[in-house]
């Protein structure tokens, strides 16, 4: 952790930023690394005087947080699977004390509930410090909607874009910070090691210090402009807004396309165990029972039927060929 301070001071000198570290670690599985527990904030507190550096961790119980504050850590965040139940995030805030933490971060819950962040945020405001919202997205997919819906409730809280989480892949966090100018968000939380392919969790979400400098660099330098020049340099709210729109376009279509992709390996599968068992791939009435339901459905959300049975055609007549 020193050597990643150390790299990171080297790598974006004063640049602001926070250096953050997990000592408690929410895992899906007891036999993945859990995090270092209560001795991580030792490291934290020793990177923190040694580099000069605000630090902070996640907490997910009051214990954490009292551990937290004794050790002298500056900031708390609390991590997407914690904020899916309210009456943790009560007892978190219960124990916050406001004269030793300078501010707290909230991650959208795990499941796209933008009225379950929004009531987070309001239980964290109770402890009179600064609340911040950390946009991490659901199962490695963005979430626009959810995000968008938040800032439009509460515009007086900063957003912070966690491109590492979201995509699950080093890879597509550059293109994912673009969306830092875009839609106006307030910053970026990135996970950055010294040698990803070692790290203990996480390993193919995380990039480099040199590589966080890179990514980085061009965003920062955009938005001190826009707060330098916010009349000339800022979008106007309504292009904001488009951009939101087209971001949650943009996530519907990729759904769209990979749901496509996936029906179409499924009618593979049904093609080869059509042959085996001597079936002909077209099966009239199983067809005219899902467009009767598709219609049904059709009505229900009101879509032109006859939109919804030509694009259903087309999808039949692919998985058909899918199963010759």
């Amino acid at each position: 952790m020193l050597t990643t301070a150390r790299l990171l001071k080297e790598a974006c000198g004063d640049t602001h930023y926070i250096f953050r570290a997990g000592a408690w670690k929410a895992r899906t599985s007891p036999q993945t690394y859990q995090g270092a527990g209560e001795e991580a904030l030792e490291w934290l507190a020793e990177v923190q005087h040694t580099y000069g550096l605000k630090v902070a961790t996640e907490v997910a119980e009051p214990a954490h947080v009292e551990a937290a504050q004794k050790a002298g850590i500056d900031y708390l965040w609390i991590g997407a699977r914690t904020a899916a139940n309210p009456i943790a995030i009560e007892r978190i805030a219960q124990a916050i004390d406001p004269q030793r933490i300078q501010a707290v971060g909230i991650k959208n819950p795990v499941n796209a509930d933008p009225a379950l962040w929004i009531g987070n945020i309001e239980r964290l405001e109770h402890t009179g410090i600064p609340v911040f919202a950390i946009h991490r997205g659901c199962n490695h997919q963005p979430c626009w909607m959810m995000a968008h819906a938040v800032r439009t409730a509460r515009p007086d809280i900063p957003i912070l874009l966690d491109p590492s989480h979201m995509s699950g892949d080093a890879q597509r966090i550059p293109e994912l910070m673009t969306k830092l100018i875009d839609l106006r968000l307030d910053g970026a939380m990135i996970e950055v090691h010294t040698d990803p392919a070692s790290a203990l969790s996480d390993a193919k979400q995380q990039i480099t210090p040199s590589q966080l400098r890179a990514v980085v660099e061009p965003f920062s330098n955009q938005l001190r402009e826009i707060n330098e020049n916010e009349t000339d340099l800022l979008p106007t709210s309504d292009d904001t807004t488009l951009n939101w729109l087209r971001a949650e376009i943009d996530e519907l279509d990729d759904n769209l396309w990979s749901t496509l992709a996936a029906r179409m390996e499924v009618s593979k599968r049904i093609g080869e165990w059509k042959k085996e068992n001597g079936i002909a791939p077209l099966q009239p009435e199983r067809f005219q029972q899902i467009l009767s339901k598709r219609l049904t459905w059709a009505a229900q959300n009101g879509l032109d039927p006859l939109f919804v049975t030509q694009l259903f055609d087309i999808i039949h007549q692919q998985s058909l060929k899918q199963q010759l």
